[in-house]
Order: C-alpha cells, then structure tokens, then sequence
C-alpha cells in the first residue's frame, strides 16, 4: 500500500499551528455566537431569543440547563423522526442510538452532517498528536483498524437514520478514507460479536494493521481471539502486527486496563493514545504521554459549560465556561452542538489541571 503518511505531515504542520494559537475564551465565545447564529431561526431560537443574545451571560440567562428526558420531551419527541427546524436548522438525517435514560432503554441522540465533519476533524488531531510525539511516524502506509458495534442502521423515515454512532461514520465515510480502512463493511455489520471477532481476527493476519482503536475491554476480548487464530503464544500485539503504531482507546477510565495493556504491548514500538468522544460529541485528546490528561477540543462546533458537581441539585447552580473554570474542581460537563443541543447535560464529570 502506498504510503501517503506526507500528506499528513503537511496537515499537522498547519494544524499544529492553530492549536497553538487557540485563545481559549475568545475562540469558544466565537463558536457560541456562530451555533446562536445558525439557530436562531428554529424553534429553540424562537422560544429563547437567540436574536438577542450577543454574550455568553446572555445565553446562560436565557438557556437554562437540560438534560435528555427534557429535549426529547419539548422538542424532539412531538417531531421525531423527522426533525426539521426544531433545535438545529434543516433536517436531522441520523440519531445515534444510546442508552441510559430514566424513562427508557434507548436515547435518540441527533446527529447532523456539521456534527459528523466535526467529529472527522477530530479524529483527524488524533493523528496530528500522533505525529508531533513521533514525527518519523509512518502511519498511514498501512490500514486504520476501528473496533466498533454494528454497523447496521435502521431507517427511521425516507433519509432518516437510527444507529451506532460507528455505523453512521461507517455511512459517511468517503470511498478514499476506507481505502485504508479496516473491518470491509461486510464484517462491520455482524451483530454477533463473537462471530464478528473471530472472522475479523481472521481477516487481519493478511492485513498491514498500522492503527487500532475501541474501547479497553472490547480490545481486550479481540486481541484474546487474535491470539487464538493466529496460533501465536507470545501474547504479544507485535508478533501478530508488526508495524502497529498507535492504539486509541476511550470510553471508560483506562487506569484499571493500564498494566494489561502494557503487557501485550511489550516489545513493540505502539503508543497508547486516548480520547473523549461521545454520541454529542468529540470532546477532548491525549496530546501528551499516556496518564497525563487531555486536551479539550475548543474550535470544533463545541461549546462548553461546566457545573460544580456538589451544584448540580441546586435552584440556581453556578455556570462556568472556559474563562472561568479553577484548578481542581470536579464539573459536570455541559455541551452546546452543531446538532441541536443547547446547554445539555453530558453527564460525565471533568476536572481541569
């Protein structure tokens, strides 16, 4: 496979630029204003007076804090699937599926085509980072391999999609980025894992694998099945890929799986990278060694609020934004997206250091 990893040298080179340039408070006061701007004509626009917002204190008055069961109520549930203008403006095409509401098993999250350019840019500073900490990295002169669910999406309505977050990314991938990628779409769409990992494992061993990412435990059970099909005793990653540079992990708090992990990376030359995405968004990086934090992502459609977590029971509970957050203090995170949602309880809790 060719090797095109120059291309990316060239993008980093810029990239790498602009991160260092981001001034934290102007530049997410300047995603706010331009998510107010694209709203304002829909529904949530209208009944929160985005046209007369022009600060961040104007909108944290005007927006109060929700979480889901209260979207999917007032504005997404009365409309879905098809939502045109509620929150965010045009048609959604896709709503990750998720779980963990109090009213029911599963969460339709929306999911819109700025939301996935945003989360492909994202991914793309994954790379970057990589290649500022090994900048005679060869990564892309062999495949990216994504260790996900089904790919299988169910239409909602005509263009209206329902599934894994990894199935809509699967859908919107662009026919040159899956040249090097890995699973094929046919071993993506397996629904049962066991299956699913005993037939990729399989398939791999005849790939140039360069790159792995998933989740600590879903790595875990394939690499056990990639030991057991490739006969290899060593239970050593490097002696079934060769050449694997990087793997990224995210998902759960990695210290449990840390030791593990360092184990079947023994003797080879893969670096361990992690990351925060979300079906609201891709959060924040590893920019650094592995344990020592990550970087919040401030210039990628995302703005952030964060609540005191002993706050958050309160009438009227404290919100902080990037101007203002201290050293130390456990927040709830709270989000406003390129897909409609507007002083959102994420649910995870951040601290900044």
């Amino acid at each position: 496979m060719f090797d095109v990893t120059f291309l990316l040298r060239l993008y980093a080179s810029r990239r790498a630029r602009q991160l260092s340039a981001v001034q934290p408070e102007t530049t997410q006061a300047g995603v706010l204003q331009a998510l107010i701007a694209q709203a304002r004509d829909t529904q949530f626009g209208r009944d929160h007076g985005f046209s007369e917002i022009r600060t961040v204190a104007d909108f944290q008055t005007a927006v109060p804090l929700r979480d889901y069961d209260a979207f999917w109520d007032a504005y997404w549930q009365p409309h879905f699937p098809r939502l045109t203008d509620c929150t965010w403006p045009g048609a959604i095409p896709y709503f990750a599926v998720s779980s963990g509401t109090t009213k029911g098993v599963t969460k339709f999250l929306p999911l819109t085509h700025a939301m996935h350019r945003a989360n492909v840019r994202a991914a793309t500073d994954v790379l970057v980072h990589h290649i500022r900490n090994r900048p005679a990295t060869r990564l892309l002169g062999g495949r990216s391999f994504m260790l996900g669910g089904s790919t299988r999406l169910v239409e909602q309505a005509p263009n209206v999609y329902s599934g894994d977050l990894s199935g809509i990314a699967a859908k919107e991938m662009p026919w040159w980025a899956r040249l090097r990628y890995f699973p094929p779409r046919a071993l993506e769409q397996i629904e049962d894992w066991e299956d699913k990992i005993d037939r990729m494992a399989r398939a791999s061993l005849n790939q140039d694998i360069r790159s792995i990412s998933g989740t600590p435990s879903w790595l875990l059970l394939y690499f056990e099945k990639l030991f057991a099909v490739s006969g290899q005793k060593s239970q050593r990653i490097c002696d079934v890929y060769p050449d694997l540079e990087m793997l990224v992990h995210g998902g759960v708090n990695f210290e449990p799986y840390r030791a593990r992990f360092d184990d079947l990376l023994e003797g080879g030359h893969t670096e361990t990278r992690e990351v925060y995405p979300a079906s609201e968004g891709f959060f924040a990086i590893a920019d650094r060694g592995p344990g020592e934090g990550l970087r919040l992502i401030l210039d990628n459609g995302l703005f952030y609020e964060f609540v005191p977590v002993d706050e958050l029971d309160a009438d009227r509970p404290a919100r902080r934004w990037i101007a203002d957050v201290e050293i130390g203090t456990n927040y709830a995170l709270i989000i406003s997206n390129n897909a409609g949602f507007w002083s959102y309880l994420v649910g995870d809790t951040v601290r900044f250091v």
